[in-house]
């Protein structure tokens, strides 16, 4: 109980004389504590100066010196998600690629003929009303199919226009009387069009099924252009019923399409080729596909090694409205790629030697937070509809199939089927005409999320190709070449007569077996980035790792720590005015026990308590008095067990 006013004089000593550093009571303090035991020394300079204008200087230099750290370590964290790429060529035996062929038209018209008898003769009608166009009367065989029996109400539903003029006036081509068009025009060629002559403009309107007066009319300023885009739109329909068992039968075989075969050398046949079919061009047939685990290599290169292919192409089976160039499609792709031939397909011409140069490269990007790709599309929210490894032409094609089974409630005929649709037809989808282009219009401007959400693949195999070609047969070789062509396959061919417009040769090889290896690889590690940090801080700051840690404890910790006193000393002083307020007035506080700020003392070490009593009093205050003494602590009864003889005599008097 002695102590007590002690501890109390210490502690209202302490709080009311001056404290330093991390105890310091003020944000000022603290900082002025810190700029005078920091290591930097552009900070200390700045409290140590004597001067306006010397302290000023060294304010902008310190400031100044803040400024290039941050630039400079923001540049450094840049450069650290940078990548730099490396190119690493060898030499040694490369793997061939799976070649895929398809011939460009795809289906027979002889034996197509039947299903597509009510829209040639729309055609041709379309043909003689606008351009007086005919090839006389010619019979056309009716189908027994019932697709086709509806199919003549449809086109009159959606007939070919030719758009006179700006007014919006069209003439029909079934009922050649003129009527007005409504709805949003679409130019499909070019976002130009000949205003000049309004006569040649070509087109269709589509409406929507549900409500009449939401219609669309899409104008050509090309009348093939709109001929085929029409023809192709209703072709789309029919093959769309057909089954693909049937539709397999029409198209080319492996044997009406491949007269002769080589390999490096060696002869090949219809067995080292892999039939799928592909719904814009019909049986394609792809060569090494690797699907009996076996993946055919080459260890030189060079034209007389490689594949080498001669194609019937049978131009005379040709349809004349689905496809104008003759020829073949090839496309060069990995095993595991599916071959987007319509997208990025090489043409190979008629009645010429094609020679496709090879040059394999293969790239490797890296990942999150380099660049934004993905490595197996797993992290893709888009189902694969190709059950082939991920791309990104995989991915948009997905994306638009299934937004367009949401939006229209069928599937698009040219890519694959999802789980659980069917592709879309006059019957049951009455309206996927109309959803399909208002669709692709969305797709093409990037309005559907598609190129949004796909990315590019991190790493893929490339083949680049180098195409020449050559006149095949030559003159003087003609007439004895075909007779041979004509005399070996003369079974295949029913004894069909051979024209070098019928035939293409096709050669494929690499011209050298240099493979390319392109990656990406981290232009900065953590240490070089951690080294780079060091130097900066060094070179402006004087600064070390230990300065970091000294700035983060004094400006983060102990910052947060003043602020956070100041506010709990803020609530309790509420908090007590608030209960002396219910308790009534409070009572004056006693001079004697009321601490009081010395300005003599300025020493920034604490006062003891000898040196503390020391300090002068400020005027105008009573000197503090001694408590009187606990008369209680001086009997000693408690202490000893027996008492002297003279404290005895004491105690009586």
């Amino acid at each position: 109980a002695a102590t007590a006013p002690g501890k109390k004089i210490t502690a209202r000593l302490k709080r009311t004389l001056p404290v330093r550093g991390p105890q310091a009571p003020t944000l000022s303090e603290l900082m002025r504590w810190y700029c005078l035991n920091t290591n930097t020394h552009g900070c200390r300079r700045i409290v140590v100066s004597r001067g306006r204008l010397r302290r000023l200087l060294w304010i902008l230099l310190t400031l100044s010196a803040v400024g290039l750290i941050l630039w400079q370590c923001a540049e450094l964290l840049m450069n650290y998600y940078s990548a730099s790429v490396s190119v690493t060529v060898q030499f040694q035996k490369l793997p061939f690629p799976a070649v895929t062929i398809c011939n460009i038209n795809p289906y027979k018209y002889s034996a197509m003929k039947e299903y597509l008898s009510e829209l040639d003769k729309e055609t041709k009608k379309a043909l003689e009303t606008f351009y007086g166009f005919s090839e006389g009367k010619s019979k056309v065989r009716r189908s027994v199919d019932d697709w086709n029996s509806t199919g003549s109400d449809f086109f009159q539903q959606i007939p070919l226009l030719k758009v006179e003029d700006f007014s919006r006036t069209a003439t029909d081509l079934h009922s050649g009387q003129k009527r007005r068009v409504e709805g949003s025009v679409f130019h499909k060629d070019s976002s130009i069009v000949n205003s000049g002559d309004s006569n040649d403009i070509i087109g269709f309107q589509l409406c929507d099924a549900n409500n009449s007066s939401e219609c669309a009319l899409y104008t050509f300023s090309s009348g093939v252009n709109a001929i085929q885009e029409w023809y192709k739109l209703h072709y789309m329909n029919i093959m769309a019923q057909i089954p693909l068992e049937t539709k397999e039968k029409l198209s080319y075989s492996a044997d009406d399409l491949i007269l002769t075969c080589f390999f490096d050398g060696l002869s090949c046949d219809k067995r080292h080729f892999t039939r799928f079919h592909h719904p814009l061009h019909g049986n394609c047939y792809t060569f090494n596909s690797g699907e009996n685990g076996t993946i055919l290599s080459t260890s030189t290169g060079g034209s007389e090694y490689g594949l080498h292919v001669v194609l019937y192409i049978d131009e005379a089976d040709y349809n004349p409205f689905l496809v104008t160039s003759t020829g073949a499609k090839i496309i060069v792709h990995d095993q595991n790629e599916y071959p987007f031939i319509e997208d990025i397909g090489t043409e190979i011409e008629t009645a010429a030697a094609t020679s496709i140069g090879m040059h394999f490269t293969r790239s490797r990007k890296l990942s999150k937070p380099y660049s934004d790709c993905t490595e197996t599309g797993a992290d893709i929210p888009v189902d694969n509809l190709y059950n082939k490894s991920y791309s990104l032409q995989i991915c948009l094609h997905s994306c638009f199939q299934k937004a367009m089974v949401e939006s229209c409630g069928c599937a698009q005929y040219a890519q694959p089927l999802p789980a659980g649709a069917e592709y879309c037809n006059y019957k049951k989808n009455p309206n996927w005409m109309y959803c399909y282009y208002r669709l692709h219009e969305k797709f093409v401007k990037e309005q559907l999320g598609c190129q949004q959400i796909c990315k590019d693949a991190c790493s893929f195999k490339e083949w680049a190709l180098t195409t020449s070609i050559a006149q095949w047969p030559s003159t003087v070789s003609e007439d004895w070449m075909l007779r041979v062509l004509s005399w070996d396959k003369g079974q295949k061919l029913n004894n069909k007569k051979l024209n070098k417009t019928d035939l293409a040769n096709l050669m494929v090889f690499y011209k050298d077996l240099n493979e390319r290896f392109i990656s990406e690889n981290p232009a900065n590690t953590l240490v070089i980035l951690l080294s780079n940090f060091g130097g900066q801080l060094g070179l402006w700051m004087s600064c070390s790792v230990v300065c970091v840690i000294e700035i983060v404890e004094v400006f983060l910790i102990d910052s947060l720590s003043i602020v956070l006193r100041r506010q709990w000393q803020r609530a309790k002083k509420w908090w007590s005015q608030r209960q002396r307020g219910g308790a009534g007035p409070a009572r004056p506080a006693d001079p004697e026990r009321q601490g009081h700020h010395n300005p003599a003392c300025l020493d920034e070490d604490l006062p003891t308590f000898t040196t503390a009593l020391r300090l002068p009093l400020p005027q105008d205050s009573p000197l503090p008095r001694t408590p009187p003494p606990n008369y209680s602590t001086l009997r000693l009864e408690a202490a000893f067990s027996e008492q002297l003889p003279d404290t005895l005599e004491l105690g009586r008097r």
